[in-house]
């Protein structure tokens, strides 16, 4: 575990009380560094959706929390906001609330999809019916076939819950 994400692990612990004030929950909390620049990026949820009034007011009562605690001593840029209708399930916590759910997988190289053993198709991304997961794989059904397939999720570079317009 890198420094970021203990970073993020102990601003996630500060979070969770500020949250709780406000009605709504901690979905993810991720401390990055994009084009140079620092990044603390709080994801937070409800039933219903979260609403700007919602990040507004986490924002500022966590920005203080933050800032109480002396936890990061660099210089950085404090985002809060939902997760989004397609939010990527990077916990087992997002996994589990998201069975039944359909979801988008992307995988890190070309995998055999379907097709034949003669013709096989490959590809870097599925989609299914998320049934279920364990510490080594995920197991998505087709929703037209109901065939399930599971996947290592050491193959997996991302897991997202899809979404229709």
């Amino acid at each position: 575990m890198g420094k970021a994400d203990v970073l993020a692990g102990k601003a996630e612990e500060l979070l969770i009380p500020v949250t709780e004030e406000f009605g709504v929950s901690v979905y993810d909390v991720e401390y990055v560094t994009e084009n140079g620049e620092k990044y603390l990026r709080a994801y937070i949820d409800k039933e219903g959706g979260v609403t700007i009034d919602d990040c507004e007011n986490v924002s500022r009562a966590f920005e203080k929390k933050l800032d109480d605690s002396g936890l990061i001593d660099e210089q950085y840029i404090l985002e809060v906001s939902s997760p989004g209708l397609g939010r990527t399930l990077s916990k087992d916590r997002h996994l589990q609330q998201s069975i039944g759910e359909e979801v988008e997988i992307s995988f890190y190289k070309p995998q055999i999809l379907g097709g034949t053993e003669e013709k096989p198709v490959k590809g870097k991304q599925t989609a299914g019916i998320l049934k279920a997961f364990d510490k080594e794989n995920v197991t998505i059904s087709d929703p037209e076939t109901d065939k399930e397939t599971v996947w290592k999720r050491s193959d997996i570079s991302v897991i997202k819950l899809a979404f229709d317009f």
